[in-house]
């Protein structure tokens, strides 16, 4: 295996210029790191070492599997098979919006997990088996970045792109990527970009084209909306209903540990991100897993699908709004027209062509999920006919689920196709628009016959909402109580 593959995998993700980028590995993220080594002097393939223990397992485990209950924790899955175009079609451009690869707990979490973790550890004894580890158990995790398996799917998702979509570059034009400024998602699209470099055989190299600040105005992260509530109230109903019993268990075999509900709640999502942290040659889950039933995974999914539904999805009056800027700028790469907007876009970047051209055939810009789902409700994705219940399960086959909408590395993509429709008299060439979440074409209802494919023309006049720039959602973005 050559050098510049090994240097290709890095977690951390290597710089343009071929040096490491300036993230220095903390002690607590030394040992995610020792593992992803193993990959260097392996056999490279395109599938990755890490992805493929994750598909494994995913094969294997059936319909007791937990982990399609870990909502957004989730490491990414298909939720489709990906349909290829009509034989009459062509894919023209194509548009992708990608989440970030699996990381570490947010900045916000480590303090809470280890609080759990003390309170259990001072029980005054343990009398379940399956909580003994937590005597020995030290928090190892780091904080906010990429680990080894969110850098190999990265990786992993560039180079698909390349074997799907390669015939639509050239030298003259590569991919057109765009980042939100926050290091993970850095991280992630270096390793996308190397992830086609490598697909190619090194013929093709895009590299990041413009890092948009997150504490501006930034069409891939929202928190630009201050009016809009971070927390609904609707999901600790959810959440003051089946965390409950689960307390009770736990402090009957930890008698003395005195866990409330946020304990527990972190006791539960450091069973997805332990996981991810340290599986590497196989999959490996947490001991924190073994500590809950399958009800109460069940549960958690839902609490997380109602907190997504209530925090940037249709359950939020300014939800959708946060995603209408992105939604101007696909509209204008679709159109090869100027951006219209008055939410959030920067108008700075998008008003030039060094910036924001409108000539490339790929674009890529890599988010976060809370904006991801912000841009599904701005769209028309995955809309529901009632509102989810905060106080019950809702249904088995329900569409609003973060795991296959927002799984780490999700990705929306949005195809342009030029189709030739012939007649009696002559053949005429129209443009058509599909879009995949996860690799499952939408049935896009909002602007055809939900058979997946619009027009371009249909497409855009059902975006309303956007080219309006939210119907005056954005200005309550900034209205006090």
């Amino acid at each position: 295996m050559s050098k510049e593959i090994v240097k290709l995998e890095l977690p951390l993700a290597v710089g343009d210029d071929g040096e490491q980028s300036k993230a220095v590995p903390t002690k607590s993220r030394l040992k995610g790191i020792a593992i992803c080594a193993l990959l260097f002097f392996a056999e490279f393939r395109v599938g990755g070492y890490i992805c493929d223990s994750w598909n494994r397992h995913r094969q294997s485990a059936g319909k007791h599997d937990i982990t399609k209950h870990w909502a957004q924790y989730t490491p990414y899955v298909t939720a489709g098979e990906y349909v290829r175009p009509p034989k009459h079609c062509k894919v023209t451009q194509v548009n992708l919006l990608q989440r970030h690869g699996a990381r570490y707990p947010s900045s916000d979490d480590p303090v809470e997990m280890e609080a759990a973790i003390f309170k259990l550890q001072a029980a005054d004894e343990i009398k379940d088996k399956k909580l003994e580890f937590i005597r020995e158990h030290s928090y190892f995790l780091g904080q906010d970045d990429l680990i080894p398996l969110g850098a190999e799917q990265s990786f992993q998702a560039g180079s698909e792109m390349y074997e799907r979509y390669g015939d639509l570059v050239s030298k003259n034009d590569l991919p057109f990527v765009r980042a939100a400024g926050q290091e993970r998602v850095v991280d992630t699209a270096r390793n996308w970009t190397n992830g086609f470099t490598t697909a190619s055989r090194y013929e093709y190299q895009p590299q990041i084209s413009v890092i948009i600040p997150e504490d501006g105005n930034c069409t891939l992260q929202i928190n630009q909306c201050p009016s809009a509530p971070s927390h609904h109230p609707y999901t600790n109903a959810w959440q003051d209903i089946y965390i409950p019993p689960i307390k009770h268990r736990l402090n009957k075999v930890a008698p003395g540990a005195n866990l409330n509900n946020s304990n527990v709640y972190s006791l539960m999502a450091l069973c997805p991100l332990e996981s991810i942290a340290l599986s590497a040659a196989e999959w490996q889950f947490s001991q924190f897993c073994r500590l809950f039933k399958e009800k109460e995974w069940k549960q958690f999914e839902w609490h997380e699908d109602v907190k997504k539904y209530y925090k940037t999805g249709y359950g939020n009056p300014l939800g959708a709004v946060q995603g209408v800027g992105y939604l101007n700028e696909l509209l204008a790469r679709l159109t090869g027209t100027p951006v219209d907007d008055h939410t959030n876009t920067n108008s700075t970047l998008d008003h030039s062509p060094e910036t924001f051209p409108l000539n490339h055939t790929i674009y890529a810009d890599f988010t976060h999920e809370n904006l991801m789902v912000a841009v599904f409700a701005a769209m028309g994705l995955f809309n529901q006919t009632e509102d989810l219940d905060p106080k019950h399960i809702g249904r088995k086959h329900r569409t609003w689920n973060a795991h296959r909408m927002v799984p780490f590395s999700a990705r929306m993509v949005v195809e342009k196709m030029a189709c030739e429709e012939e007649d009696e008299m002559r053949r005429e060439k129209e443009e058509w628009v599909r879009v995949f979440v996860n690799d499952e074409m939408q049935p896009l209802e909002f602007c055809g016959e939900g058979q997946g494919m619009c027009t371009l023309e249909a497409f855009v006049e059902s975006q309303g909402y956007a080219r309006e720039s939210g119907n005056g959602d954005w200005e309550k973005c900034f209205e006090e109580d």
